[in-house]
């Protein structure tokens, strides 16, 4: 990493939860492109504040998480079609006082459905309705997937996420039908206080084909360990997050990675 100057643009992430991955994902990448860039992760009670900041301090870019995503629309200048379409944003970038937001989340599930093949046929259930569910859903949705049911305990955010992409919405789990992929988008097996909780129970997993996990940290989640011990075909969160800091990445430098780089960035990102 270059050492510190004035001429050093910033980039940033935004979360209630702020992890090392993203930080890590791309200093390694300044470092081995040799770009005059640095990434800091940050948390925030004040998000007006922290927006300002990004404005007046000429912070580059910044990636957005949980449970910022859909407060900071109105903050930003203007919204690219992928945020715009769904309400929901990841991504920053400030140019010039100018911010404009996206949704790289979107960008990375529709290019994982492609990439894995999964068959726009299947029956999807889907658990979770916050803002990331925003975004795989609509990325299901633009997939040509027409089989899907949103489980959310939420009876507001629930109902309209379904209605909104024209599915169908149930409470819980044991309330929907039967399912070929299983998607979580909620913190269940995430690190911390739910770090053990499988978001379906067995026999959902075994009659699926596919396991979709969202969450990134860890990479092995119950649901995707269950996944892979019942030899189901599994998406895992890692491949998300990595995916989506690519097309981060590129907006805010404006270089554009290769697979290679992505991997070992991911792999670099990752390790403890």
């Amino acid at each position: 990493m270059p050492i510190l100057n004035k001429d050093m643009q910033v980039c940033m992430s935004l979360a209630a939860r702020p992890s090392n991955i993203g930080t890590r994902f791309h200093n390694f990448l300044y470092d081995e492109l040799g770009l005059n860039f640095l990434y800091k992760a940050f948390t925030t009670t004040d998000l007006p504040g922290a927006v300002a900041g990004i404005r007046a301090l000429g912070i580059r870019g910044c990636s957005v998480s949980m449970p910022f995503k859909e407060a900071i629309i109105p903050l930003v200048d203007r919204l690219e079609e992928s945020a715009a379409a769904i309400r929901s944003v990841n991504t920053v970038v400030n140019d010039d006082g100018v911010l404009t937001a996206s949704n790289t989340d979107y960008e990375a599930v529709s290019s994982l459905l492609a990439s894995h093949g999964v068959d726009p046929t299947s029956r999807v259930l889907l658990r979770g309705s916050g803002g990331m569910a925003k975004a795989v859903t609509a990325a299901f949705r633009g997939a040509g997937f027409e089989h899907l049911t949103v489980v959310a305990r939420n009876t507001a955010t629930g109902p309209d996420l379904a209605e909104q992409y024209g599915y169908e919405w149930v409470p819980e789990v044991s309330a929907a039908g039967d399912a070929d992929v299983l998607v979580n988008v909620t913190p269940l097996g995430m690190r911390g206080d739910q770090q053990d909780v499988l978001a379906f129970e067995d026999d959902r997993i075994d009659a699926a084909h596919t396991v979709f996990d969202v969450v990134a940290f860890p990479s092995e989640t119950p649901l995707v360990r269950a996944g892979r011990a019942a030899d189901k075909h599994v998406v895992a969160g890692a491949e998300v997050i990595a995916l989506q800091a690519a097309r981060q990445f590129e907006r805010y430098t404006g270089v554009a990675l290769t697979d290679d780089q992505v991997r070992r960035a991911s792999a670099f990102s990752r390790a403890e």
